[in-house]
């Protein structure tokens, strides 16, 4: 059994590297909202909360910066689980949203499904709660079904490290691309001199990733007004 999943393993590992490593491209990428609920929202304890408020948000966020059809999806949103928060619904007021009934796997929805081929996108980026889960489960299935998959690890949580850990390692045993939002970021826009580049990632950075917004604000203040101290430009020679 052990030496049968370890050449699993193995030849997954050759076939990507003879496939070379998928590289996200805004002109054929789709973006997926997967059970980001309220209510859902309390299981994650493998990432901050106010942290992971921001991290869904700026995920929704990628649709409308880099003009990106987009599918929001629910799970049985009248009981427990919830409505989307309104900040992410408000982002998508024309993306197609599928409130699903009773499917675990979105990709078991013919709904879900009808709509992420309408978009006509071979590439998908997703996030959702649970990373186990709903993100595992749908990533699986959409790499079953010919898609080149990248799962937002930032914005998807799940009750702890270790499932989170597990969750990642299955979906990239089976192709799918694991990445921060950080890279999805970079991947999408692809050179600060594109558009949307600088002038429009600069400002959505400032919003949802304030270690690199005020890097970029120091700079401007440096710039703008400020004053060279003794010493700084030795650090430059």
């Amino acid at each position: 059994m052990l030496a049968s999943r370890l050449l699993t393993t193995v030849l997954l590992a050759v076939s990507a590297l003879a496939a070379g490593t998928p590289r996200i491209d805004k002109t054929k990428a789709a973006l997926l909202v997967v059970d980001h609920q309220v209510g859902l929202f309390h299981m994650v304890k493998d990432i901050n909360p106010s942290e992971y408020v921001n991290n869904i948000v700026a995920h929704a966020a990628l649709g409308p910066l880099f003009n990106l059809p987009t599918v929001l999806t629910t799970s049985a949103e009248t009981g427990p689980n919830g409505p989307l928060p309104k900040e992410i619904v408000q982002l998508h007021p024309n993306s197609t949203f599928v409130r699903r009934n009773g499917e675990v796997n979105a990709w078991h929805s013919e709904e879900f499904r009808n709509a992420v081929r309408a978009t006509g996108k071979t590439q998908i980026i997703l996030a959702g709660i649970t990373t186990d889960v709903c993100t595992t489960f749908l990533a699986l299935s959409l790499i079953e079904e010919g898609f080149e998959v990248f799962a937002n690890a930032d914005a998807s949580g799940t009750f702890n490290k270790a499932i989170a850990d597990d969750a990642n390692d299955r979906m990239r045993n089976a192709g799918v691309q694991v990445l921060s939002f950080f890279a999805v970021l970079c991947e999408l826009m692809g050179d600060w001199r594109n558009t949307p580049g600088a002038a429009q990632v600069l400002p959505f950075l400032d919003r949802f990733l304030p270690s690199y917004g005020y890097l970029a604000r120091a700079h401007a203040a440096a710039t703008n007004n400020g004053t060279i101290l003794p010493g700084e430009l030795a650090g430059l020679n």
